[in-house]
């Protein structure tokens, strides 16, 4: 994906579009999501520096603007951070605030299932300019052997949810939650999200984690298909 100026000519446009692209997703995404895009928002509109491309701002002031306390700021930066969609470009050590910068390819990943939501203008607009839209089949590795990796019982499957439900409570029931088991055979493990957005937020921010506990129970995967 190319990833577009923020400053310059045609940088207002980009910049309310990637705006709306965001409160879009966060609008349509479960209430821990709206809150984490919300958050993100108020910053970007208060206090980036878009000539710089950066976002320099103390958690303390981060804490008084989201009235909460700096233990949720540390805690929402970090998920800011894992999904990308905020860069750390410099840490903040020995009382120097850090600094941190957007990223237009997590932001599009993110939100585009939504795009159509806003309107075909938004969309086509979009579509042209970034990168083709991401495949469905999220390839690992290359393909195991036949007959190396024996169908596991959909049985298996709640042991699954259960271990993703003791690391990342949060996360599981607002994401995991919602994707369903289609099956698992020769390494290829095949699911069903209710929706785009969903898919694309799992396959973007928590296949890794996803992948974690799958192979814990069911062996190796070579491949991961969300099936329509």
């Amino acid at each position: 994906m190319q990833v577009q100026r923020l400053n310059g000519p045609g940088a207002g446009v980009l910049k309310y579009d990637l705006l709306t692209a965001l409160t879009t997703a966060g609008l349509n995404g479960p209430p821990s999501l709206q809150t984490t895009v919300m958050r993100l928002i108020a910053l970007m509109t208060a206090r980036y520096n878009w000539q710089a491309d950066e976002l320099c701002v103390g958690q303390r002031e981060m804490a008084r603007m989201w009235s909460v306390n700096e233990r949720t700021v540390k805690r929402e930066i970090k998920r800011l951070t894992e999904a990308g969609l905020l860069v750390c470009k410099r840490v903040g050590v020995r009382g120097r605030v850090g600094a941190y910068r957007l990223d237009q390819q997590a932001v599009v990943r993110l939100s585009e299932g939504c795009w159509p939501l806003v309107g075909p203008d938004f969309e086509a607009r979009m579509r042209e300019r970034y990168a083709p839209i991401r495949s469905n089949v999220v390839k690992l590795k290359p393909d195991p052997e036949p007959d190396v990796t024996p169908a596991p019982e959909q049985g298996t499957w709640p042991r699954v949810m259960a271990i993703l439900a003791a690391t990342s409570p949060d996360v599981a029931g607002a994401w995991f939650a919602r994707i369903d088991f289609v099956g698992f055979e020769r390494g290829v493990l095949r699911l069903r999200a209710p929706t785009g957005f969903i898919r694309r937020y799992v396959e973007t921010h928590l296949l890794g984690t996803l992948l974690g506990a799958v192979e814990a129970e069911m062996g190796p995967v070579a491949r991961v298909e969300f099936i329509e």
